[in-house]
């Protein structure tokens, strides 16, 4: 079923390989792996990590969670025409652009909010945990950070767009400057 079954000795290398959306998991959920302080080495084993940064009681629910990141990142991704279909039917959905600034002055999509510091403390602070979030950005890679960090912060209605900008400007928008 999995492509590389995970054991305590299981290499962080082997592991990243095989399972790409581990990384950004064993971060939003244990803060493992993320900055200087929470790092590890390629060639430690899972265990190895789990018992460095104190949370050894959670290593095989870490395993079972960076198996079914797969398919949760899977259910992450909206397409561009999926989005702008939903978009018309739903009115409820924010759309919140992680790009910076420079990004949004050549290409915006209209509505977007600008997911700065200030916005994000506020999402946390203030708004409802059912709000439905879609985050873009200029692929959909660093807007994929955004969605998992809130959804590991309590946001289950949360999507990233596929492709991010770009592709809604190739499959949607015409009038949006691809950069």
């Amino acid at each position: 079923m999995y492509t590389l079954e995970i054991q305590p000795q299981t290499k962080m290398s082997e592991i990243l390989q095989n399972y790409p959306s581990a990384r950004r998991v064993l971060f939003q959920k244990y803060h493992i792996g993320g900055c200087n302080s929470c790092g590890y080495s390629l060639n430690d084993t899972i265990e190895k990590v789990f018992i460095k940064h104190n949370k050894l009681p959670y290593l095989q629910e870490a395993i079972q969670l960076i198996y079914d990141s797969v398919k949760l990142e899977r259910s992450f991704q909206i397409a561009p025409k999926e989005l702008s279909h939903l978009l018309e039917e739903e009115k409820d959905w924010i759309l919140l652009d992680v790009r910076d600034a420079m990004e949004r002055e050549i290409a915006n999509i209209s509505g977007s909010l600008w997911l700065t510091q200030e916005l994000a403390w506020e999402i946390l602070q203030k708004w409802n945990k059912q709000t439905k979030m879609v985050f873009f950005c200029h692929t959909g890679i660093r807007s994929l950070e955004a969605t998992y960090f809130f959804y590991f912060k309590g946001f289950p209605n949360v999507k990233n767009l596929d492709g991010g900008i770009k592709r809604w400007a190739e499959e949607v928008d015409p009038s949006i400057p691809i950069y």
